[in-house]
């Protein structure tokens, strides 16, 4: 009988194709679990993928809800403080100009200085001055001396005109012969006035030249700050050259402008005259060109019965101290006048938006749901608050954060605690 042999394998062939079938039956089985395995560990990560990704939905939902800054609604007492454009001048600008023409020879002050009345400020030639100062002197001397030869003229004349009077009574000498007398006598009068009028003119004549003398010496009139010199030494200047501008600000005064509403309130609808009101009207201040408020209260002065048709405002004035000289004529800022009104709703600006010159803010509901509302204000504000004076009422809560920019009608929001 004839074995067959495998190539590779045992001589027993029997026996190696026993054992290979056993290691195929194994083979399938395990195949058959991991199939097995596989249909529970592919469900399971296809859960384990979908409740991350529905955790991180509801975070995304919560996560878009903005959390944003409200203001609920109540009535209170407030002062509005409203600033108006000014322009500052000193209690009294003077325009400093010569009196005579001539050269200057010398600036005695320096631009922004403060001078006290009756201080040197400029000096102009006196040389031409001060000969005409002496011509005048010697014109003086001159015509007393005529006066003195025209008098003497006269006292001789008299004598000689009542003694041939007396020689006329005694029919010694002619009509003729006395009236000659008379006539020189007359003559001699008339040499004397005008030598009199002659020395009265000279007098004067002195008396010009000696002023002119002094305005060679410019002064100040009064206390101030000196500005803008606009001539120097050498300069030919003449009464139409202005020198400088001597600013009396010991006192400031702030030019503004009120319209015809704010007229309207201040009266009181015409219930009050202006000055009744200019009366009434509390302390204002100044707020400087840089922001900051000057440290003293100043007062409104006056207000100017005539509205400017071309403006429609009429003109006020407030006075402001200025001891320690800080202000200045020129300087500009803005006036702000307090406005003190009781029980009424206060709302920042930055909560409202504009459409068609109509204001909106955004009310919430119950549900924290954004809804456009239009609101009446008053025309009284300080720059930062309005007045509130329809369309709102207290106990209801506004959105003060983002409007205008992400706020949107109908959109649900967190406030912020």
């Amino acid at each position: 009988m004839n074995t067959y042999r495998f190539r590779g394998l045992p001589t027993d062939g029997i026996s190696v194709v026993k054992k290979i079938k056993i290691k195929n039956i194994i083979l399938n089985f395990q195949l058959m679990n991991l199939r097995k395995l596989n249909g529970l560990i592919l469900p399971a990560m296809a859960i384990a993928m979908v409740l991350p990704s529905c955790k991180g939905k509801q975070q995304e939902q919560q996560a878009q809800v903005p959390e944003l800054a409200t203001l609920t609604l109540t009535e209170e007492n407030t002062t509005l403080q409203s600033g108006l454009p000014t322009t500052l001048e000193g209690e009294n600008d003077v325009e400093i100009r010569p009196q005579v023409q001539g050269f200057l020879t010398k600036v005695c002050v320096e631009e922004g200085q403060r001078v006290a009345k009756g201080q040197t400020l400029f000096m102009i030639d006196q040389v031409s001055l001060q000969a005409a100062v002496d011509a005048a002197r010697s014109a003086i001397e001159a015509a007393q001396a005529a006066v003195a030869v025209a008098q003497a003229n006269v006292n001789t004349a008299q004598t000689n005109m009542n003694n041939n009077k007396m020689l006329y009574e005694k029919n010694i000498i002619s009509q003729p012969a006395y009236q000659t007398s008379v006539d020189a006598y007359n003559a001699a009068k008339a040499q004397l006035n005008q030598a009199k009028a002659q020395q009265s003119q000279a007098s004067a004549n002195l008396v010009s030249a000696q002023k002119n003398l002094s305005y060679s010496v410019v002064s100040a009139p009064e206390a101030g700050v000196v500005g803008t010199i606009n001539f120097r030494e050498g300069s030919l200047v003449t009464p139409q050259s202005l020198l400088t501008v001597l600013s009396n600000n010991s006192e400031m005064r702030a030019t503004f402008s009120l319209n015809e509403k704010e007229l309207l309130a201040m009266t009181d609808n015409g219930k009050r005259s202006l000055n009744e009101a200019i009366a009434m009207m509390p302390a204002v201040q100044l707020k400087l060109a840089d922001g900051e408020i000057y440290g003293q209260p100043g007062k409104v002065i006056s207000i100017s019965g005539v509205i400017d048709p071309s403006t429609g405002s009429a003109t006020a004035k407030a006075i402001f101290p200025n001891p320690n000289g800080m202000l200045h004529s020129g300087n500009t800022g803005q006036v702000i006048i307090p406005q003190s009104r009781s029980n009424v709703i206060l709302i920042p600006q930055s909560a409202t938006y504009e459409v068609q010159d109509m204001k909106f803010v955004y009310v919430l509901n119950d549900s924290n749901k954004t809804k456009s509302r239009a609101v009446q204000i008053s025309d009284a504000n300080d720059g930062r608050n309005y007045i509130v004076t329809g369309g709102l009422k207290p106990g209801e809560r506004i959105v003060t954060e983002g409007v205008g920019i992400t706020v949107k009608d109908d959109m649900v929001i967190k406030p912020k605690k």
